[in-house]
């Protein structure tokens, strides 16, 4: 999946919105999108059923609290919402390499490196809105450029197999696809039409 590509399958219902504008708020869409797929994956092994659960909710709040900062009108309780959104970004950060025995090297980095993106531009956001600096030590972060990350995002593999989600290597399984809205298997979308 490509940035590009999943911007053209957002609705217009979103991107009509004025907050659409706000590329933190589209990034951490996207980042919570990709979450949906990677906390799938991470369903499949016993100790890491809950810790998707957290993933998942944690990256969805990133977008959701942006969302809500947008919509206040004084700039402190912006600044608050986005404060939680920065939080949410950390906690995104912090599941995705708790999880990075299951997901693997290369989709555990580029999560990380969007993760650490959107931090960044909250850090930026947060002391215009709030009229004041945060108040934190001094990070640095080494940022991969955006464009990158945008450009060449992996996806976890995955195979149906006995009513769940698993991933394998050479198992006979039906095709499916991944929708933002559903995982079906082709079997089940030609007994559809």
């Amino acid at each position: 999946m490509k940035y590009q590509e999943w911007l053209v399958e957002v609705p217009a219902e979103i991107t009509d919105d004025p907050i659409w504008k706000t590329e933190v708020y589209r990034l951490g869409l996207f980042l919570g999108d990709l979450a949906w797929y990677d906390a799938l994956k991470l369903t499949l092994k016993p100790p890491t059923r809950s810790l998707s659960d957290q993933l998942y909710r944690a990256s969805g709040s990133i977008s959701a609290n942006t969302c809500e900062g947008y919509s206040r009108a004084s700039g402190k309780d912006q600044a608050r919402f986005y404060e939680y959104a920065l939080g949410s970004a950390r906690e995104t950060r912090d599941w995705y390499f708790k999880a990075r025995h299951v997901l693997g090297p290369e989709i555990t980095s580029h999560r990380l490196k969007l993760s650490a993106q959107i931090i960044r531009h909250l850090l930026r956001m947060i002391p215009k809105y709030r009229g004041e600096s945060i108040r934190e030590e001094a990070a640095e972060y080494l940022i991969t450029p955006l464009t990158d990350l945008l450009e060449n995002v992996p996806m976890p593999d995955h195979q149906f197999t006995h009513n769940a989600l698993r991933t394998t290597e050479n198992a006979p399984l039906p095709d499916f696809q991944f929708t933002h809205h559903a995982l079906r298997t082709t079997d089940e979308e030609t007994s559809n039409e």
